[in-house]
């Protein structure tokens, strides 16, 4: 199957759920990778264009190590709203894509850029399969695709209240792929520290992983909830790509 993990920034995929997708490309899965913006804004050194051009760089050399594609829809930090063009835009690169199951950002978070990329895609997915909803070369899916939400940062909303997975990941055997995959947005560092008061990035993210797990009896985990809106399929695909031992369901069907 192909997965396609989407979400807002460069190292938002590397934080979140790249020991998950590590575990479905081990066991031979396609996985591609993409953000919604280019990250331009994540800088206090260099100007708008450099620093994209630098994020994404990084964004690619993160997939590298999955052997995965990279794609940026080139949205500017916080410049991402819902509107004809931006969700035009979404649909045409899932379409591009047509993916068997999307990983996307949480409908609550504490970043805007990550709420409204999570709206777009998935009203993106629930769109791409309409033929008549014309958005450039690619055709209509003619599917409503899967949609799986990641974590939260720090598995909370934009209040600070937490988050329910509807199951958790087991990724204790991929923290050294998912450090190695987030140690490559080396630019982010510094932009974290003097931004978010966040002096190691790659601590940080060890920190939500192992704080996730452990609340369920796991070394390291991310947590998933499935899209179970009108219309989107409701079979546990993500669930059954994954060895059962790994997958700790907290919320039965």
């Amino acid at each position: 199957m192909r997965f396609l993990a989407i979400h807002a920034h460069p190292d938002d995929i590397e934080f979140l759920c790249a020991g998950t997708l590590a575990l479905l490309k081990q066991d031979g899965h396609e996985i591609v990778l993409a953000t919604v913006t280019n990250g331009d804004k994540g800088s206090l050194e260099y100007s708008l264009e450099e620093t994209a051009r630098i994020r994404k760089t990084e964004g690619r050399r993160a997939a590298e190590v999955l052997d995965a594609a990279y794609h940026c829809l080139d949205f500017g930090d916080y410049e991402v709203f819902e509107g004809d063009a931006q969700r035009r835009r979404v649909t045409e690169f899932l379409r591009e894509v047509d993916p068997d199951v999307i990983l996307t950002a949480s409908p609550q978070d504490y970043h805007p850029d990550h709420e409204a990329s999570s709206r777009l895609v998935r009203e993106a997915a629930f769109i791409a399969g309409a033929k008549n909803y014309q958005t450039g070369a690619a055709p209509a899916t003619g599917k409503v695709c899967p949609l799986y939400y990641m974590d939260p940062a720090e598995g909370t909303n934009l209040f600070g209240e937490p988050v329910q997975p509807d199951f958790i990941v087991d990724v204790s055997s991929c923290m050294e792929i998912k450090k190695e995959m987030l140690a490559r947005h080396e630019s982010q560092r510094a932009w974290l520290k003097a931004h978010h008061g966040m002096d190691c990035y790659i601590d940080e993210m060890e920190k939500w992983s192992r704080r996730r797990g452990e609340t369920f009896g796991l070394k390291y985990g991310e947590g998933f909830r499935r899209h179970r809106g009108h219309g989107f399929p409701q079979d546990p695909v993500l669930e059954k790509a994954l060895p059962g031992d790994l997958v700790k369901i907290l919320r039965e069907d």
